[in-house]
């Protein structure tokens, strides 16, 4: 579908382009290689629908649409450009939208080249699906093609929180990978002041596994560790959450941005 851009897509494209001067051709095959190793890093919430597409950096569109949105919103992938993407937000979210675009944009071009695939960006934001519901998604997103002067690709996996989430202010996070610091909840006056991880490793795994709706039974299985050791994490976890159900859990979790 083709649609006039708007003023707000215009700015958020302008954010964009200062990170890449110029532009690259895509290589089918080592582009769905990339998705296929990132999309385990991404695709934390096993509970909801998903869909993904990589997004280009210089036009501002994206290289592929995964079929799977047709599923979640009804759009076919052809109509899904940026610009519509972007129309279909939530009127309320749309600042929200720009605000964290610029925040991410920012964020990346301050971190040395070295650090740049230990991040992992989220938030979240309502958008209007074909049927005229209103889908509330968990955008995540990991650099793909860069090099040490542009960024020239992301992948971007939007997933169907709506029922974890049913309303609420949108959250934005950056997660650190290998041991990197990560930046939860970010808001204007606290712009990326490091978080220190309440979990440790071994509870974010059992915290991601709950969130996923895992059984203590098959995460003890996965990480080879006993059934008393896990279920003694989850206890754990939901202490330091401050929550006393599984349900409260993956609700804080969600909305405290710390998957």
């Amino acid at each position: 579908m083709k649609n006039t851009p708007s003023k707000y897509y215009l700015t958020a494209k302008k954010f964009w382009k200062t990170v890449v001067d110029i532009e690259t051709d895509a290589d089918p095959a080592a582009l769905h290689q990339q998705i296929e190793i990132h999309k385990k890093l991404l695709n934390v919430f096993q509970a909801g629908n998903y869909f993904y597409f990589v997004f280009n950096m210089y036009s501002g569109e994206t290289d592929l649409m995964s079929p799977s949105v047709t599923t979640m919103l009804g759009y076919e992938p052809e109509e899904m450009s940026i610009s519509f993407l972007m129309d279909c937000i939530h009127p309320d979210d749309k600042p929200y939208f720009l605000n964290f675009e610029h925040k991410v944009v920012e964020f990346f071009k301050g971190l040395p080249f070295e650090k740049i695939h230990c991040y992992k960006v989220q938030y979240d934001f309502r958008i209007k699906a074909k049927d005229g519901r209103y889908v509330r998604l968990l955008h995540q997103a990991v650099q793909i093609d860069f090099d040490e002067q542009n960024f020239y690709r992301t992948l971007c996996l939007e997933t169907d929180i709506s029922h974890i989430k049913p309303e609420g202010m949108p959250c934005f996070s950056i997660i650190g990978l290998d041991g990197e610091p990560s930046y939860y909840n970010i808001q204007d006056a606290q712009v990326f002041t490091k978080s220190f991880d309440r979990f440790t490793k071994q509870e974010r795994v059992i915290l991601k596994g709950v969130v996923e709706g895992k059984s203590s039974k098959m995460l003890a299985d996965e990480l080879c560790i006993s059934l008393n050791t896990v279920n003694v994490h989850r206890k754990n976890i939901l202490r330091k959450a401050e929550v006393n159900t599984p349900l409260e859990l993956v609700t804080k979790a969600i909305g405290e941005g710390w998957i």
